[in-house]
């Protein structure tokens, strides 16, 4: 299916983009690197971590913000269900076509990769996240292996928090509205990082 424009969300037809999803190269400008800072939900249940949206916000302002269809919303908690699934599922509704609120966020995982791949390409990509650990493993996952990660991405992502805690801790800014939201808190992600980063110029 292809991923229809909208405003404030990147559009990427996989079929007319013309790159191929299982080989990818990250072609790099130069040795200058390019932040992005992103967020993911997902259910786990100590074994396993099963994706249901990833944000993610490069420093140059542009967003990427989509939903993984293959997601087996059965497993997951209440918690889950009440702070994530609440605003993008109808838990009521057993098709699964009419159960998204908003349809068009809604893609296979092939499709998520492939537009994280256009998203980052011509760029040498350094990742950020906050608590990244298991942010990291299910973003990896969508490659398949770390071997598997596209030559020119790296295998470890930044942490927001360490570096926080690098710096003494300082209250973040707040977040505000729209926590939980993978978009909303990849936004945030940027925000706490460019405010540590005044932190530590002092």
């Amino acid at each position: 299916m292809a991923i229809a424009p909208r405003v404030g969300y990147l559009a990427v037809d996989c079929k007319r983009s013309g790159f191929r999803v299982s080989s990818y190269t990250i072609q790099k400008k130069g040795n200058m690197s390019t932040n992005y800072f992103f967020d993911t939900e997902f259910i786990e249940d100590g074994k396993t971590i099963d994706l249901i949206s990833i944000g993610i916000v490069c420093e140059d302002g542009r967003e990427l913000y989509l939903c993984n269809s293959e997601c087996e919303f059965w497993r997951a908690s209440e918690w889950v269900w009440e702070n994530v699934l609440s605003t993008l599922v109808k838990k009521s509704h057993t098709n699964l076509e009419s159960r998204f609120i908003d349809p068009e966020l809604w893609h296979v995982k092939a499709a998520i990769k492939a537009a994280i791949l256009d998203f980052c390409k011509d760029t040498k990509p350094k990742f950020w996240a906050y608590y990244a650990d298991y942010d990291w493993v299910v973003f990896c996952q969508l490659f398949g292996t770390m071997m598997d990660l596209p030559d020119g991405f790296p295998m470890y992502c930044r942490d927001i928090k360490q570096y926080c805690d690098d710096l003494g801790n300082p209250d973040l800014p707040k977040q505000g509205k729209g926590e939980h939201n993978a978009l909303a808190d990849a936004r945030w992600n940027k925000t706490a990082y460019e405010f540590l980063r005044s932190v530590e110029k002092g």
